[in-house]
């Protein structure tokens, strides 16, 4: 596929490692049941890309390293201008010099989320600065212009396996959510800077009981062009699972898009496996 890559800006975008955060020593379930369980932010030791969404003791797991804009001025391009697939260099502390990628972003709190090897996690301390290789807002499909890219890295888009056939983009993808599981980021103005959840409490309602981090998925007739979740009938967004599952109600695994298309240019075809961790 012909893209605009090449003119593609890559400019720095800087930001901290964050630390952990609870609005309150409580978490409440959709079901009344008060927990004690981590929520966001902070370095997450044993939480990865490619384990499962489900089943941890937390909610809104962010796997790996968050990183957080410590000034307002720098909180919009760090959010809007992080891809996934981005490099990550560690600036300040221990760990300086060490590399990483950008695996998710996290509206609301306005995390994004990175990989970086265990040694590394070792010597990362909270406040750590941190400098992101943005690179990837503005990529184009010169052959579809009605197919919106946004949030990716135009190289791990190269390996997304798509396939051209007569004038449709074949994605695979390892489960169709419909529009009616979708929840919580509905209506946030941009699509380009946050997430939006899969709101399946119970993940055998959907299917996606198997679903991991790092997954890439479909979302069926929501285009997210403009916005976050916008209903059209034959409207279709490709996304990446970002965080975990969440215990209250409306929320769920998180989805950062990096496709949305009508069905006319898009197919999403299943397939047991597509992660990005055998992409990066």
């Amino acid at each position: 596929m012909r893209t605009n890559k090449d003119r593609l800006v890559c400019i720095s975008v800087v930001g901290e490692v964050s630390p952990a955060k609870m609005r309150s020593p409580y978490s409440v379930t959709a079901d009344g049941e008060v927990r004690v369980i981590p929520v966001l932010g902070g370095i997450t030791y044993n939480v990865k890309v490619g384990d499962s969404a489900y089943g941890w003791e937390g909610d809104h797991v962010e796997p790996g390293v968050s990183i957080m804009a410590r000034k307002k001025e720098e909180e919009i391009p760090l959010m809007t201008l992080s891809c996934i697939g981005n490099e990550v260099i560690v600036m300040s502390g221990d760990a300086k010099g060490s590399k990483g990628v950008v695996t998710g972003k996290h509206g609301g709190v306005n995390h994004v989320i990175a990989h970086f090897d265990d040694e590394v996690l070792e010597k990362l301390m909270v406040g750590d600065k941190v400098l992101i290789k943005a690179w990837g807002q503005g990529l184009k499909l010169l052959d579809y212009p009605d197919v919106k890219i946004m949030n990716v890295d135009p190289e791990l888009f190269e390996r997304l396996e798509i396939v051209e056939k007569n004038g449709r983009l074949h994605v695979p993808v390892v489960a169709k959510i419909p529009a009616h599981f979708m929840g919580s980021g509905i209506g946030v103005s941009s699509s380009a800077s946050t997430d939006y959840d899969i709101m399946a409490l119970d993940p055998r309602e959907v299917g996606v009981e198997d679903l991991r981090l790092g997954d890439i998925v479909a979302i069926m007739d929501h285009d997210n062009s403009y916005g976050v979740g916008k209903y059209r009938k034959g409207a279709i967004s490709i996304g990446i699972v970002v965080h975990s599952a969440c215990v209250s109600a409306g929320h769920g695994p998180g989805v950062v898009v990096i496709i949305t298309a009508d069905e006319s240019e898009l197919v999403p075809e299943t397939t047991s496996r597509f992660n990005i961790l055998d992409l990066l």
